[in-house]
């Protein structure tokens, strides 16, 4: 795929692979800006279930708009392939910054409010993440975290209500026919402090 062409977007490199997608480094021929374009894996690219879930990740993703949330800018067709084109981030997962520096307490600190601050913006639009992990964080050469791969993504059954006891205090567990839901932003804020 290396120099070819798809859509409007000219191919330069590889970025990573992974169990749902492969990522090429692209530039777009219309607009001067470099973009990741993710490709459903050629062994699922038939496979309904795997289109529709790669279809439901751009679409949950394009509704985030927020500084530390990758941007989504398209989703298309090429030769029968599904792919997403999105915001092409300089820097490396949060894995391996974390293995090449050592970090103070504030700097854990000023990560940790990157993430929450994505988390809560897509709670606030009924969406949990459900796979936060260093490896889906990538830390940008400037310092700053973008959250990505919301493939496992769902949205709530239905949005919790404000409460005066504070913005933690509102975002409670949502249920689904009285009991306790799956999907839970306990769950996503839990797995952000396991990291």
């Amino acid at each position: 795929m290396l120099g070819s062409t798809i859509s409007h977007y000219r191919i330069t490199g590889k970025l990573g692979t992974g169990g749902m997608g492969v990522v090429y480094e692209a530039e777009d021929t219309r607009l001067p800006r470099k973009v990741a374009l993710k490709f459903l894996p050629e062994e699922l690219a038939d496979d309904p279930d795997a289109v529709r879930r790669f279809r439901r990740e751009a679409e949950t993703i394009a509704t985030l708009t927020h500084s530390h949330i990758c941007t989504i800018y398209d989703i298309d067709e090429h030769d029968g392939r599904i792919f997403i084109a999105m915001e092409c981030l300089d820097g490396v997962n949060l894995k391996t910054y974390m293995s090449r520096n050592t970090l103070t307490t504030e700097r854990i600190a000023e990560l940790a409010l990157q993430i929450a601050g994505a988390l809560v913006a897509a709670h606030d639009k009924g969406i949990v993440h459900r796979d936060i992990k260093p490896g889906n964080l990538i830390v940008s050469d400037a310092g700053t975290v973008k959250v990505l791969d919301f493939g496992l993504a769902r949205r709530s059954v239905r949005m919790a209500r404000p409460s005066p006891d504070g913005p933690w205090a509102r975002r409670t567990t949502w249920r689904r026919n009285g009991s306790f839901n799956s999907l839970s932003i306990r769950a996503a804020i839990c797995s952000l402090w396991v990291w």
